[in-house]
């Protein structure tokens, strides 16, 4: 019996059409009423030359019957969806000069994007593509840019703020699903930010326009906005000057404690490249299509399942780690490892509509291998977690677990223990064991020279 078409419970804010899913094949609808754009983007070349550049993933017509819809389309699936406030500054600023490129194209064919929301790039062999082939209109002389705001809230503004104040600014896009509101980045940013002609046309003044807009009450003001003529040269100006403002954002100088965190480990270069030599070992025994590696840093390790696994998640709580290990990639063109921010203590949950519209980090997460290199103290002496919590959850994303676990007599143990009281007497390598095994049948032992700490493999194929 052929399964059921299911609707992407994100998709449902586009009158042009909607994103679907059966058997693991990803289906895009299109709507009569978007016919006439839909042509255009294919008559015009836009669609091919997009395609040619890496910006957009090529479709195929399907046959397949939805109700309501003029066209189905076939799409890529993608390995794995991230969202902007997983992202680190650098990701989010090529998401966002991409949002202007296709722009800049889409006026030279005589179209214009709609919609130019953050949630429109994925990240995809290590760089940005954009996803949603239903955001492009044909253009009508005059007609002002509606999706501007969209991409000032949703790029332009947190770039400004992370930038200019605190890069963990950039983790609030949580919280304000449709982009930044410019009155709250306005008043955040410093005051010598007045002094930048771009800061203060797209943040400041476009911050009291909205306000005076919504004292109007909404309708005189709306006439007004739509009254004006816009030119395409103006459009292009505009896409020149936004690209050119955004390009020039720069990443803030900023140090964290993880940063550095390999200049900072206790063992010598042998037990590293011991620790290295198990974890390639293992990977090679499981042959795991997706790996995730929790607590990843600058991605040592993500590299060393990457030469054997499709997909390499690696998320890190550092926005600055993720940020050098995300150039790495870029630098190096590697197409299967995903830096992403993350904290483990407090992983991105499901918001939206109903905390539907964007799935949690864990239930995205799952994988064939999870791995989790010198991060257990910090989750059960850092953040007072339990070690049969942390079984659980890694028993909820994988069926085989790579951990080291690093014992109290450890330096970066004792560091942590030094501004507080030991209340962790189960913290030991049997308890470890033992929380685990209540999920795994199987557990294996690989000591790390020269150090105290120990590389467990845990797997639920087989018995103790």
């Amino acid at each position: 019996m052929e399964t059921a078409m299911q609707r992407n419970t994100g998709s449902f804010r586009d009158p042009s059409g909607a994103v679907f899913e059966r058997e693991r094949k990803i289906f895009r609808t299109v709507n009569l009423s978007y016919k006439e754009h839909f042509e255009a983007l294919i008559d015009t070349g836009l669609y091919d030359r997009l395609v040619s550049a890496g910006c957009v993933l090529p479709f195929k017509e399907s046959d397949t019957s939805i109700d309501g819809a003029w066209k189905t389309l076939e799409v890529e699936r993608l390995p794995f969806i991230s969202y902007p406030y997983e992202w680190s500054f650098q990701q989010l600023k090529d998401a966002a000069l991409l949002t202007l490129r296709i722009q800049k194209a889409a006026l030279e064919h005589g179209m214009i994007l709609k919609d130019a929301t953050a949630y429109n790039v994925q990240f995809y062999k290590g760089k940005p593509v954009f996803i949603d082939l239903l955001s492009f209109e044909k253009y009508e002389d005059g007609t002002p840019w509606i999706a501007y705001g969209q991409y000032i809230s949703h790029f332009y503004a947190p770039l400004i703020l992370t930038a200019k104040v605190d890069l963990r600014y950039g983790g609030l896009l949580r919280n304000f699903l449709d982009g930044f509101p410019l009155d709250f980045v306005s008043k955040s940013l410093p005051f010598r930010s007045r002094f930048s002609p771009m800061i203060q046309l797209h943040i400041h003044m476009h911050a009291k326009m909205i306000k005076k807009y919504e004292n109007t009450r909404g309708r005189s003001a709306k006439v007004d906005v739509r009254s004006k003529r816009f030119s395409l040269a103006t459009h292009k100006t505009m896409a020149e000057g936004l690209f050119g403002a955004t390009a020039k954002i720069k990443s803030p100088s900023q140090t964290t404690e993880w940063g550095d965190y390999y200049n900072d480990t206790n063992y010598d270069d042998a037990g590293f490249q011991e620790k290295k030599r198990i974890v390639e070992e293992i990977c090679v025994r499981v042959a795991p299509k997706v790996a995730c590696d929790f607590g990843a840093n600058l991605g040592e390790f993500s590299r060393v399942l990457a030469k054997h696994v499709q997909v390499v998640l690696a998320p890190d709580i550092d926005p600055v780690a993720v940020e050098r290990n995300y150039l790495l990639v870029k630098k190096n063109g590697e197409k299967n490892i995903y830096p992403l921010v993350q904290d483990l203590c407090n992983p991105s949950p499901g918001i939206g509509w109903r905390n539907e519209e964007r799935a949690s980090f864990i239930d995205r997460a799952g994988c064939d291998l999870a791995m989790c290199l010198a991060v257990i103290h910090h989750l059960c002496i850092g953040n007072n977690l339990p070690l049969d919590f942390v079984a659980d959850l890694f028993a909820s994303v994988a069926d085989n677990v790579i951990l080291e676990f690093v014992p109290k007599e450890d330096s970066q143990v004792q560091r942590l223990l030094s501004a507080r009281e030991d209340i962790f007497p189960d913290y030991d390598l049997d308890h470890c064991i033992a929380a685990f095994a209540r999920h795994f049948r199987n557990c294996e032992r690989f000591p790390i020279a020269g150090s105290a700490r120990t590389i467990l493999f845990f797997t639920k194929d087989r018995d103790f």
